[in-house]
Formats: C-alpha cells, structure tokens, sequence
C-alpha cells in the first residue's frame, strides 16, 4: 500500500515530467479558488443558522435583556476554543497575512485552515460586532500557504499562493472576483506580474463561480439605483469622500487607542469580563450592532421613506421615536469601533472588513439626510445612493485601498452605474487620511517595526531578507585577561579577520582586528607581555536581532563599516554581520523576488 509520502514523490515526478512551475501554480490556485469558497459558504452558513436560532423570536417592539447574555456566551466560547483546542493566537487575520509574507516566507500554520473559520463563526453567530471576512481571508491564505508547502515551492511560488487564498477568499465570501485580484495587489501588496496575475485570477473566478452555483448570482446586497450621476453633485461626492475618510480616521485611532487597554489587562477571564460586558451593553442598546450589521446594511440601501427606516430602532429603546433616527445613527457610528474592539479585545475572533461596510452605511445615510434636511446648495441627493457611496468611502479610508472599496462595493451592491461617484468618494476618502496616517489599520503595526512589504521593491526585498541568515555565529570567543598567545591561537586556527572580546555574561566588551595586530602576532617574545584587553577596540556601533535589514544597511552606511556585532535582547553577544553579507543575500533574494 503507498504511502503519503511515496504519493507526493510520484505527484512532483510527474509535476517535472510535464508542466512547468507556472503552470503547476495555475492547478493548485484552480483548488485553492475550489476549498476557499467550500470554506466561505460554510462559515456564512454557520454564522447565519447560528444567529437566526438565537433570535428569530425577537419581537421589534421592545429591548430584549437576551442581547445581554448571548455576546458574552460568544466571546467565553471562543476564549475556550482557541485557548484549549486551537492554543495559539487567532486575531488580526490580515496583519498575520502580511507578518507571514513578510517575515516566515509565507509560511502559515495548518491549523488557520480551520480555526478561523469555527472561531469567528461562534464570535458573530452570538453577536460579535466584527466581520467574517478577515478570518476567511486567513483561512484561504492558510490553504494557499500549506498546498505550496506539500508540494515544495519556492518563496515567491508561496507568497502568491497564500495571495491566491486572500483572493479567492474576497472574492467567494463577497461574490466579488475584481475586488479579490484587487484586495491582493493593494492591502497584500503583492507585486503584479503575468506569473502572479493568472493564478490570482484562476482563485478569484474558481470561487465566484462555485459561490454563484450555491447561493445564486444575486449580489450579496440588493440595490437599486434612486438617480443616475449627476455632473452637479460632485462637490457633495468630495464632502463625503472628506466626511469618510475623517471618519475612518476616527475609527483607526479609536481602535488602536481600545487595543493598547486590552492589551495592558491581565488574565483571559478580566478581558472577557471587559470585553463581554461592553458589547453586550452596546447592543442591548444599540441592536444593530449585534453581528455583522448587514441587516442595517439592506434597510438603508432599500429604504423608501421614514416608515422603513424606523425598522432600524427595532428591539431597541429607542423604538417608536422616528424624530430619534438621525441621534440613534450617530451613536451607533460613535460606539461601533466600542463594539468591534471589545468583541476581540475580550477574545473573540473577527475582521474589520464588515464593520467598515456597515459604518460606511450609516455615514453616507447620515450625510444625507442632512444634506436635504437642511437643503444646502438647494441641491437635494439621493439617500439610498449615498449609503452605498459612504460604504466605499470608509473601506477605502480605514484600509488604505481605494481600488479595493471601488469594485467591491460596485460588486457587492450591483451599482455600476455610479462608478464615477465611487471613484471620487474613494480618493477623497483616501487622501483624506493619508494626511493623518500613513498606514492602514493592517499594516501600521508592522510597518512600526519595519516588517511590512511593500511595492517598492528595494524595500520589499530588504523586508524579506532574514536576519539571522546573514549572522556569523562564533564558536570560540575571547575574554579580556587572555594573552597575545591565546590570541594567536585563535588566529591561527581561523579565517576570521575580527574577533569578539566578551565578558563571562557572554556581554561583548570589545573586538579585536587582524590588521592591529599583525605586526605583533608572529614576534613570540612579546605573547607574555599582551593582553586582549589593550588589544581591544571598541566596534563602531552594535546591531540588535530585532533591528530590520533596513537599519542594518543605515548602520553601515553610517559607521562605514564593514563589519559589525550583534547583540540579542540581553545584551549578550551573538555574531557579527558582515557588509558583504547582507549585500549578497540581497543580490540572491532579490533575484528570486524579481523572477517573472
């Protein structure tokens, strides 16, 4: 009986025989496309069927205190399910993404596969005020990164796969296969090349077009256009693009600031008790935070008049009080980054993509109506078309992808005939918060510490090359009473042209240079007389293990040195990197980075 083993050797026999890298590549990201929307659907499935059990029978006319119960059970079954079953961190699924490409040459862990999948689908099925589609995301990277480990690809053969499954995943969940290519080049930040566009576009159109089998061809929001694009209404299209992006801005900062608190509390059950007890007081008053929000969503965008629009106070407090609607919109823009935050803050598992959407809603049906409340320019606008706009202006904001928040949001609500809005409101939105942060929500953590991958492609290469690839490790070191004898002891055995002088805490004190003492290292009547102590310099500046490429080659540029010690977060001594090193590895990545 063969082996598992004995099968992958006969598989990349075959693989050599007959197809090429490229083509091998397309076969595998026709079933990454094929698992990522078999995953999709089902978390879609799991959160729908668990949402629905915990509140069909909700009436709309009160507040009901099972809003107080359900998120809590949601966030403590997932605290028990990742910290028991899956015992590794799960959150911030497009930041891990973006740290695997970056630094771990693409490598995800298997168990992503489908941990996202059950965590997130307990998170929002109990009403966690995230989205589905960040660990979806990860999930399909996690499918892509594994396929190219069992069947041994390269570094660049990987990252494009795990771009496949972020594609695929994008455009499955989202029925939106330009938005998955997109997603990919923008927010991944994975080059385009014809070797890297085929297999993106083989995931994206794979999945939409199973997701199209299962669920229909209907877009995943139903739309229907109020007026078509007027030249006139650019100016209101700016103002809101400027409105979205200060909003999202708000939402980036907010976010971060929440993070930073969860971060400094201790102990799993303290963060849960946070966490737990904040969302739940926000949707037993605010209702439309419970979930994804995509109720909300199909109300704005189809809403006729005032009678429809008060279903949005259903179950809540406020119910009854139509002169309330524009507060209670406000507010829920005010405490949603609140709700997101404390869903996985208190450990809960979910994505931003979904609160973006639903924010962006509720901005533009806000914008609005007060536009015509208070009939500026004497130029009314259609509500419904500026809820779609606002969905496009702060998914463009919040995740630095104009493109990105253009094709999904037309994708998605099936409004093509306002492209021209959806691209002014994208850029202004963008421009906007660029202005305030360079970064997105995504990628501002690792671009602090200089790990983020970007399309500049001195910088991307440096971002991929290791640093302990270019550490020279030493097995023998010298300590400051040894003699100019032990010193030519080590010389002799050693091709090394610097040596480290450290300390017996392993701490460097100094280092010693060949060309100092060459003229002292063949008279044996001075071995006596020398210690490594008045031999020593000291180095012209030190590296820590933590420092990126980029600093290193700073470092040398700065000190003009050709070589220079590392040093790991103790202070103790690890090796030395040497100038020429770093700049073959550079050489080496930068050719298989650049291979077409």
């Amino acid at each position: 009986m063969l082996s598992s083993r004995n099968v992958m050797a006969a598989i990349l026999r075959w693989r050599r025989r007959y197809l090429s890298y490229n083509q091998f590549l397309i076969i595998i990201s026709f079933f990454v496309g094929v698992f990522i929307a078999l995953a999709a659907l089902l978390l879609k499935w799991m959160i729908g069927r668990i949402g629905f059990m915990l509140t069909h029978q909700f009436h709309p006319e009160h507040a009901n205190w099972l809003f107080l119960v359900y998120p809590v059970i949601g966030i403590y079954l997932t605290m028990l399910f990742i910290r028991y079953v899956v015992r590794d961190d799960i959150s911030h699924g497009v930041t891990k993404i973006l740290f695997a490409i970056a630094r771990k040459q693409s490598l995800i862990r298997q168990h992503n596969i489908w941990s996202s999948v059950v965590a997130s689908a307990l998170t929002i099925g109990f009403g966690g005020s995230v989205g589905a589609e960040a660990p979806i995301v990860l999930t399909g990277s996690a499918i892509g990164s594994n396929l190219g480990r069992i069947f041994r690809l390269s570094g660049k053969q990987m990252m494009i796969l795990v771009g496949c499954g972020a594609a695929g995943a994008i455009a499955g969940i989202f029925k939106a296969p330009i938005a998955g290519l997109v997603f990919v080049l923008e927010v991944l930040m994975i080059d385009l090349t014809m070797s890297s566009l085929l297999p993106l576009l083989v995931s994206s159109v794979t999945a939409t077009a199973l997701t199209f089998m299962f669920s229909g061809t209907n877009p995943v929001f139903e739309f229907h256009l109020q007026d078509a694009f007027q030249v006139d209404r650019i100016p209101t299209y700016i103002l809101l693009g400027i409105t979205c992006g200060l909003t999202a801005l708000y939402f980036t900062r907010t976010m971060n600031g929440l993070e930073g608190i969860f971060r400094k509390i201790k102990g799993p059950y303290k963060k849960l008790l946070m966490g737990g007890v904040t969302l739940s007081l926000l949707i037993y008053l605010f209702p439309p935070l419970y979930g994804e929000g995509y109720d909300l969503i199909n109300l704005l965008l189809n809403g006729e008049g005032e009678s429809d629009w008060m279903e949005a106070m259903n179950q809540s407090l406020f119910y009854g009080n139509s002169h309330l609607l524009l507060l209670y919109l406000f507010l829920i823009v005010v405490f949603k980054v609140f709700a997101s935050t404390a869903t996985n803050g208190g450990g809960g598992c979910g994505g931003i993509f979904a609160p973006s959407l639903f924010l962006g809603c509720v901005v533009g049906f806000i914008f609005s109506r007060l536009w015509n409340m208070y009939d500026v320019f004497g130029l009314s606008v259609p509500e419904r078309n500026f809820a779609m706009l606002g969905m496009c202006g702060l998914m463009s904001g919040v995740m630095h992808a104009p493109l990105t928040g253009i094709f999904l949001i037309a994708e998605l609500t099936g409004g093509y005939d306002l492209f021209m809005p959806l691209m002014i409101v994208a850029v202004c939105s963008y421009l906007t918060i660029i202005a305030f942060e360079p970064h997105s929500i995504y990628a501002m953590r690792l671009a602090q510490r200089g790990e983020l991958l970007t399309h500049h492609t001195d910088h991307a290469v440096l971002t991929l090359m290791s640093m302990d690839s270019v550490i020279q490790h030493y097995d023998r070191v010298l300590y400051p009473d040894m003699t100019l004898a032990d010193v030519a002891t080590q010389v002799s055995n050693s091709k090394n042209h610097i040596f480290p002088v450290v300390n017996h805490q392993m701490q460097l004190v100094g280092v010693v240079y060949l060309d100092d003492i060459r003229h002292l290292i063949f008279r044996t009547e001075l071995y006596r007389q020398f210690q490594v102590s008045q031999l020593m310099k000291q180095p012209p500046s030190r590296l820590s293990v933590n420092d990126s490429m980029d600093v290193v080659l700073k470092v040398f540029d700065s000190t003009h040195s050709w070589a220079l010690p590392v040093e790991n977060n103790e202070g103790e001594f690890v090796g030395f990197i040497r100038k020429s090193s770093v700049l073959a590895a550079y050489r080496q990545v930068l050719a298989d980075f650049s291979t077409d």
